[in-house]
Parts: C-alpha cells; structure tokens; sequence
C-alpha cells in the first residue's frame, strides 16, 4: 500500500496534507513518486497525520522493488496523476489475489447461482452477486468456507475491468468496494488482521473513486475497527475521525453515519473517555428515529438491534459493572439474540458476561458464560469469539486456583485462532 493511497483514502488532498505538514504540495507528490524521502523530523507528524506508526510510514513511503522481486507482480506505486484507474485497481486486485490461500469451497449449487452473471460481467451483476454473497457469508456457520468463490468473484471483476469507458469503470469500482470489505470481514473473522486491514484499505480507495460516500465510510470504519480491536484506540479515533466527514456527505436516510457514531463510541471506551463514548452511544440510538430500512444489508448493516449488547460491551471496557450487567443481560433476553440467529453476537454478549463474573470473582457466572461461549467458537470456527476468549482467559487467571476456572482457562488456551 503506497503513500499516496493511504492518504486518499483518509480523505487527504496533496495540498490538504501538505497544509497540514507545513510544506509544498509538490514535496508530497515526490515523496509518493519515491523521488525523495520525507525527512526524520517530520516524520512523527506524517505517521500522526496518517494514523501508522513510525515502522508502519517507513514501509509507505520505501521505494518499490523492481518487478523480478515482487514475485513478477507489477509495483505498488500509485503513479499519481496518470488517471488510469482501471490499472490502479487491476494491480490491486492482482496483490490481494496473490496473498489469498484456497480454504474449503461452497457447495457447487452456491457457486453455480452466480456463473451466470460472472458471464455477463456488468456492473449491476457485479452488485447482485455481491449482495448475494453478503447473505451466503451471514448465513454460513464457517465464515472461512466463503473465501473462495469471493476470490473468484474478485478474479471476474479484475477481468472486467479491461477496455471499459470510464462511467463503467466508476461502477466498477463501486463493486470493488463492496467486494474487498467482504473480503476484509472474512480475513478479520480469521484473525487475519493485516490481510483485513489491506482489504479495507483497498475498499476505500475504491470507494472513493466511485464518488460513493457511505460505501467509502464504511470501509474506513472497519478499517478503524482493526485498530480497536488491536487496543490502538488513538489511532482508530483518527480514523473513524475520517469516516464521519465522509459519512456526512452521504444519503442521510442511511444508516452510515449512526454506525460510525458506534464504533467512535468503542474507541472513546478504550480511551476511558465515559462522557464522549456516552455521546457517540447517543449518536448511535438516533438510527432509531430513521425510516426503514435504512441499511442495505450487506456492506451497511447496522439497524441499531445491537444497541443494547453494544452499550453494556462500552460500560465492561469503562468498569461501570453494575450498568453494563443490566444492559448485557437485557441483550442476551431480547429475540434478536436468540440461538442460531448470531453466534458472533451472542459469543460476544456472554464472553462480556463472563468478564463481568471474573471481576466480581463470581466463579459461577464466569463458569457458566464462558463455557456457553466456548461452545459457540467450536461450532461456529468464528476467530472472532475465540479471540474474545482469549481476552476473556487473562481476565480470569486471578481465579485459576478454582479447578473448573482452570479448565475453561486451558480450553481457551487450546482453542485455535488461525
């Protein structure tokens, strides 16, 4: 990913950046043309600005390898100012290709309701059979076993891009902006976070150039959502920062910009901000006085159904323990987390839970959330739950001298996150 791109799709012009920086716009097209390196002591600044750390904004703005070392695939650099969009997101398309292994396939009939419309090609068949896979991925009980008909799904769209006008291309792109942050979600439920992170970014981009701007903001919130969920609060505040301007540019029937208020509002938890993350919750109730539906249910989901669960997660990261029992066990009583309906969601809901016993040192509420929550990681394989158990069995090593605490323990342990 190149300096250039990273800056785009934080929404950054040249001169923007480089106001910002205290230098001249044609220093930052050098340094994103690789003609010059920006120097050690305005680099804290550039990372801030960005986002990234010091070793991260290295990386950005290094040279790219000639293409005999890049395993024959062409180089990352953004040639800024060609206006060749469609080889831009070809070459994209080619990395994000190149990084994907093959896991388990779908069933044939799955993958023969979309050959149709790989077929045909256009734009309108790239946007069904992506809705359709947004479905396929919610239903799935494995979200891994999605993974390659979204690969191949991106190999039709890489393919399609060739000797399209540009209307088509926007379209396109639009496409490819849904796709990727499909493809982000199946490499974040893997614990797969860089490969998730890439995918996001590449989703923004994307969406950028689409001009689409809930689809942009929402890649960018998934991108932040790296950050939290990583414990980089700071950082992902910088990001969602981003997604709030872009998302107040969007369709204000949508549901955009309460999502992003939500997410804002895990990251002013992090940073033990109660007052704002109580804001940003507010925020997030208002989708509630929107006109249904007001998500697509695909790349926008959020309907505010999870408020509840979302509020007392908040409230476990602040320590406010009594408030958020009493919204956690409201969640787990209401239909919309019923078994079967979300294992990710209800995993979350009683691995917080089972924090809330840990520190209490109630041993029983620990015990009887956390295996609950054991059960739903082993049947679903969702590394999501598995890597809240794993957060879940630091929470609970004060109490390891409880044999069955023990166990629970060294069943997190042993259950896989890969």
């Amino acid at each position: 990913m190149g300096l250039a791109k990273r800056r785009k799709a934080l929404g950054y012009s040249q001169e923007r950046l480089a106001h910002a920086l205290g230098v001249d716009r044609t220093t930052v097209q050098r340094w994103e043309n690789h003609k010059v390196s920006p120097q050690p002591p305005i680099r804290p600044k550039l990372a801030e600005l960005l986002n990234i750390d010091l070793d991260e904004l290295d990386v950005l703005v290094a040279p790219p390898p000639p293409p005999d070392e890049a395993a024959g695939l062409p180089s990352s650099d953004d040639h800024h100012g060609s206006g060749d969009i469609d080889d831009m997101i070809r070459r994209e398309f080619l990395r994000a290709i190149a990084v994907t292994g093959a896991l388990t396939a779908l069933p044939l009939d799955e993958a023969e309701a979309l050959a149709e419309g790989v077929r045909r090609g256009t734009s309108s068949d790239f946007a069904r059979m992506n809705s359709h896979l947004w479905q396929v991925y919610q239903l799935a009980r494995s979200k891994g076993s999605v993974y390659p008909i979204v690969r191949d799904q991106l190999t039709s769209l890489n393919g399609a891009l060739a000797n399209r006008s540009d209307a088509e291309v926007r379209a396109l792109c639009s496409a490819a902006g849904d796709l990727f942050q499909l493809a982000g979600e199946l490499s974040f439920d893997g614990n797969r976070y860089t490969d998730a992170a890439a995918s996001y970014m590449l989703a923004a981009s994307a969406s950028k150039d689409a001009k689409a701007f809930d689809l942009w903001a929402c890649a960018l919130t998934r991108q932040a959502y790296v950050d939290v969920y990583e414990g980089r609060y700071r950082e992902a505040a910088g990001v969602l920062s981003a997604a709030e301007r872009v998302a107040k540019r969007g369709d204000s029937s949508l549901s955009t910009r309460h999502w992003v208020a939500a997410v804002q509002a895990e990251a002013f938890a992090g940073l033990g901000d109660l007052t704002a993350c109580e804001r940003a919750l507010d925020e997030a109730e208002e989708v509630q006085n929107l006109a249904t539906p007001a998500h697509n249910g695909g790349w926008l989901r959020f309907d505010g159904s999870r408020l509840a669960e979302e509020r007392g997660a908040r409230y476990v990261q602040l320590g406010r323990l009594d408030l958020a029992e009493t919204a956690l066990t409201t969640a787990l009583k209401q239909g919309a987390l019923a078994q079967g309906q979300s294992f990710r969601r209800r995993g979350a809901v009683l691995t917080d839970l089972a924090a809330i016993g840990a520190k209490r040192r109630d041993t029983d509420q620990v015990i009887t959330y956390g295996r609950e929550a054991l059960t739903l990681a082993r049947e679903s394989s969702s590394g999501y739950v598995a890597r809240r158990l794993q957060g879940l069995r630091a929470v609970i090593g004060p109490l390891a001298r409880d044999r069955r605490i023990a166990e629970l323990g060294a069943e997190i342990s042993a259950l896989s996150t890969t």
